[in-house]
């Protein structure tokens, strides 16, 4: 990319979305199309098509899609499966018609089979059953994936796509009820320090393992793909490196000042036992993760601090 290139960043007010707006400009790019609700319904096929036709980009970043937890999957899998499908159809069709330079399109790794092996491979995908509680997102995003690879090779597009791990950072969800683990544990921690709590209790042992990755990272990260790779098989991007629940919960509680007692509800579930990504592919190109997780959580802590009365609304 060109540092005047148009380039398109679609979801620009979600943490990818902006993190990769910061990343741009920290690089010196100067004509960035930032696209979010406000400006363009992504569902609608006409309004996709007006924005296309309108910006005409260069390059597209689709980091737009409609998110949740376990119990907005489980509650809405047919809103998830229309809206994610909808969006990513209109983006990506939208792209090819407009003769777009380059697009990247954003997966997930819970899209991967539900008992791939550890660490997960690109090559894992579709191999077995995904995970029911999130299928119908899965889907969609498996869908989008698979477009991206098939336009390319029947259309010969540049259309690229990336496997991102579990994030956190700046401009993360802290809602008391829909957050992920990250912001929710930080949240928690907090108000245990703020009302002078004498102990925390957290789900299950402590014991699974789990990977986590720096917004900030991750920005750099798609940069990096988008100058450095044109293949249509999609990229996990992740650090590689994975932490128990408990050694999260005990770092997070450092972070956070709490000096009281740590419990464990041992009769809620675990989950999955390991989840962790492959990144030989991405580091192999010549692309590591630069972000600790200890300084990536006192950057995500501090940015709550100075946000939290906003935040919370």
């Amino acid at each position: 990319m060109e540092n005047d290139s148009k380039i398109m960043v679609v979801g620009k007010n979600g943490m990818v979305g902006s993190g990769i707006i910061r990343c741009l400009k920290s690089g010196s790019y100067t004509n960035i199309i930032g696209i979010g609700r406000k400006e363009c319904n992504l569902t609608n096929q006409g309004a996709v098509a007006s924005l296309f036709n309108e910006y005409k980009p260069d390059y597209v970043l689709l980091a737009a899609a409609k998110v949740g937890g376990i119990v907005a999957n489980a509650t809405y899998p047919a809103q998830f499966l229309y809206e994610n499908m909808m969006i990513q159809n209109n983006v990506i069709n939208s792209a090819y018609e407009n003769n777009v330079k380059k697009l990247l399109f954003l997966g997930s790794t819970c899209i991967y089979p539900r008992l791939a092996p550890q660490p997960l491979k690109e090559e894992s995908l579709l191999t077995s059953s995904l995970e029911p509680t999130n299928e119908a997102y899965a889907l969609a995003k498996i869908t989008g994936l698979k477009m991206c690879e098939f336009y390319s090779k029947q259309y010969k597009c540049n259309f690229i796509s990336c496997m991102p791990t579990n994030l956190y950072g700046t401009g993360d969800n802290f809602h008391p009820e829909n957050s992920h683990v990250i912001p929710g544990l930080l949240l928690r921690f907090h108000n245990a320090v703020k009302t002078g709590a004498q102990s925390v209790t957290c789900w299950g042992t402590g014991k699974p393992k789990r990977e986590f990755m720096f917004i900030n990272d991750l920005a750099e990260a798609l940069v990096f793909l988008m100058n450095h790779y044109d293949k249509p098989e999609f990229v996990n991007v992740g650090t590689g490196e994975d932490i128990t629940i408990k050694e999260l919960v005990d770092l997070i509680a450092k972070i956070t000042s709490f000096k009281g007692k740590i419990e464990w509800d041992t009769s809620k579930p675990d989950g999955t036992p390991r989840k962790v990504t492959n990144v030989a592919k991405l580091n192999n190109l010549g692309w590591k993760h630069k972000t600790s997780l200890e300084d990536g959580l006192r950057v995500t802590y501090n940015w709550f601090l100075e946000n939290e009365s906003n935040i919370r609304k």
